[in-house]
């Protein structure tokens, strides 16, 4: 298979380019050069953005072309309409957020989506995942489009700062605000597993969206966090607090306790996607233990230091926060 990848030296991309070439793909990267690529695979180099940014694009023929894009549409329909017909199949890693607020899970798929188009510049992180998604099946037709709608992504690489955050914080032992109830049910996908059932999809021909995560309940709040405590070897003392108690003290879920979010509305949002397209298309979600044993291999490779992506918030609770809600 000859893949072209939009991106590739990044989180999700890097995962899906490392998959590939482990398949002996013939794999080409377009991106900026801000960071390392994957070695194996042809380089070329482009920003999207610039007026010019898809010059080396201008010949080649791919079996495949996997997109990340999550900022404005417009850079996806450019490149799509660039290679619709040098190109058999557009797969493009959208996001469960293109679903309408309030979210009909039980619709799946089907569910009501925000508006967007393929035209917009600059615009929220959901309209412009929707957008491209519109930008692909215009190019490409429906047939040859794929939508890998994702949910919450873990796993090694990641540069948005949730698990890294979390294994972090409890390496360096101590006392640690877990927010509870311990069993809170989570729903995520490890990057590797969705680099594997995208090409897997791919390959046989699958079109159209899949909601693309864990089923709800692959592992709870205290599976994760007690993973973390195995994998770093420290002495952490998980101190589970009530989501009262939390909000009592001005703590942000999600933000400032990454991947968290207590029970009611918006965790039936974030952890209540309905994954029974693609589970019954062969996805499989590895453990919570490996997703983390191997995220921190991976950023003990790195001297703990974990990659931030510019353009998203840094995550996390201030030590002296912390102490303060934990009474000390």
């Amino acid at each position: 298979m000859r893949l072209l990848m939009l991106g590739g030296s990044g989180f999700v991309g890097r995962a899906i380019v490392n998959e590939a070439l482990s398949r002996d793909w013939d794999v080409t990267l377009l991106h900026r050069g801000n960071r390392r690529p994957p070695s194996g695979a042809k380089v070329l180099r482009g920003d999207r953005t610039a007026p010019d940014g898809l010059a080396e694009l201008a010949d080649g023929a791919w079996d495949l072309v996997v997109d990340t894009w999550s900022a404005q549409p417009s850079v996806v329909r450019d490149a799509a309409a660039l290679l619709a017909k040098r190109a058999g199949r557009y797969v493009y890693v959208s996001s469960c957020s293109v679903y309408a607020d309030p979210v009909d899970h039980a619709a799946a798929e089907n569910g009501v989506l925000v508006d967007g188009s393929p035209d917009d510049g600059e615009v929220p992180y959901p309209q412009a995942k929707r957008g491209g998604e519109l930008a692909v099946t215009d190019a490409f037709g429906e047939d040859r489009s794929l939508l890998l709608r994702a949910g919450l992504i873990l796993g090694p690489g990641e540069d948005i700062g949730r698990l890294t955050w979390w294994l972090g914080r409890i390496a360096r032992g101590g006392p640690v605000l877990a927010p509870g109830p311990r069993d809170l049910p989570l729903q995520y996908i490890d990057t590797r597993d969705l680099a594997i059932w995208a090409l897997d999809a791919a390959v046989r021909g699958l079109s159209g969206p899949y909601n693309l995560v864990s089923r709800p309940g692959h592992a709870t709040i205290g599976e994760l966090l007690e993973a973390c405590v195995a994998a770093t070897g420290s002495d952490a003392q998980l101190r589970w607090t009530e989501p009262e108690r939390i909000a009592a003290a001005g703590i942000e879920p999600w933000t400032q306790l990454p991947i968290w979010v207590p029970p009611g509305e918006l965790h039936d949002y974030v952890y209540g996607v309905q994954t029974a397209r693609a589970h019954a298309e062969g996805l499989r979600c590895r453990p919570v233990t490996e997703t983390v044993a191997d995220t921190w291999e991976w950023l003990r490779s790195l001297d703990g230091v974990s990659p931030q992506r510019p353009d998203r918030p840094v995550l996390g609770l201030d030590a002296a926060v912390e102490a303060a809600a934990l009474g000390g």
